[in-house]
């Protein structure tokens, strides 16, 4: 059984207190932060089915908040936890429009997260930067735990959701210990971050570029997530970079890549793609391949985690939507 790491969640509200205490003994390259526009936590891409009944920050920064939509039900409602994608430098809870009604029509409640992106992270001093988006939405779904009684939620019943980026931190966090702080004199932090299942679209299940690579030559991917950029003067790509620094960096992706986390006592996990794998060989969207999902499941089946792949042709189906997949493990009586 995963332990908590109780040295973790002593971030509190902001991880500020953790600056570089999990860096490599080796500096990495220089870190800088990525050229990015001021992201509004109030913009919408898209418009939404229904409006949330709550709207509330759960840190300090601007970019720290929750949106809640409450399922009608008389008994504590499961819940649905969405983390958007864009990199983590975009993107708005707004994509989670297409999963809201469906889940509030099965009795499930859901929460869609804002959280600091690689910009914010890099000025708030985390290192890596990717530190700020993932253990945001650790302390996101804590808060919304500490929520249960006033919010009518089953804290037991959490299915985490999200695409590309956000893919990505659901499955961090669905393979990671238990960031509970039992001892914390914050009852927030005391709230576990273990959940019923994942259920996540084009994801990136590893943050490892020599993998990445091996899996699909033409991969450009993650570079970010450590502070590593291009080198003009020697035009060095930034996914080179990326490449030919990966032994000195090897101890953030050993904390920060999903695959790296995965053990036998994680939850079920469902990866769904929009084009089918092609293992080895260049993608059209190296970002979202398949071939990230073949992969996760090897080594999934490897541990015994339950782990579907969904995808264009794809063998064994059982469960054809994200949404049919949260459903089935939050709330299997609606068979």
């Amino acid at each position: 059984m995963k332990r908590p790491l109780l040295a973790l969640l002593a971030l509190g509200l902001g991880a500020l207190s953790l600056l570089g205490a999990d860096a490599p003994a080796k500096a990495p390259i220089k870190t800088v932060a990525a050229p990015a526009k001021e992201v509004d936590p109030e913009f919408r891409k898209y418009p939404l089915p229904v409006e949330p009944d709550e709207n509330v920050a759960y840190g300090p920064h601007r970019m720290q908040r929750i949106y809640f939509w409450r399922a009608k039900s008389a008994q504590p409602t499961p819940l649905l936890f969405y983390i958007h994608g864009g990199g983590w430098s975009g993107g708005d809870r707004s994509v989670v429009r297409s999963m809201i009604k469906p889940a509030l029509d099965a009795g499930i409640s859901v929460v869609s997260v804002e959280y600091r992106t690689i910009k914010d992270s890099t000025a708030d001093g985390l290192v890596p930067p990717v530190k700020g988006p993932m253990f945001d939405c650790a302390r996101a779904l804590q808060f919304t735990r500490s929520k249960a009684k006033e919010w009518n939620l089953d804290k037991t019943k959490v299915a985490l959701a999200g695409g590309s980026a956000g893919a990505c931190t659901s499955l961090w966090l669905a393979f990671h210990d238990d960031l509970a702080d039992p001892n914390s004199s914050d009852p927030i932090a005391r709230e576990s971050t273990r959940v019923t299942c994942a259920a996540v679209g084009g994801a990136q299940t590893s943050l490892d570029p020599h993998q990445m690579r091996a899996w699909t030559p033409n991969s450009s991917y993650g570079a970010h997530a450590f502070g590593i950029t291009w080198d003009a003067k020697k035009k060095i790509s930034s996914f080179q970079a990326f490449h030919d620094a990966r032994e000195r960096i090897l101890p953030w992706i050993k904390q920060y890549s999903p695959y790296e986390l995965v053990s036998r006592d994680d939850p079920p996990v469902g990866l769904f793609y929009s084009t089918p794998p092609n293992i080895g060989k260049d993608e059209k969207d190296p970002t979202h391949t398949a071939n990230f999902g073949v992969k996760l499941k090897e080594h999934c089946d490897a541990h015994q985690v339950r782990c579907e792949l969904v995808y264009p042709g794809a063998p064994n189906v059982v469960h054809a939507t994200d949404s049919d997949y949260v459903k089935a493990h939050l709330r299997p009586e609606l068979k």
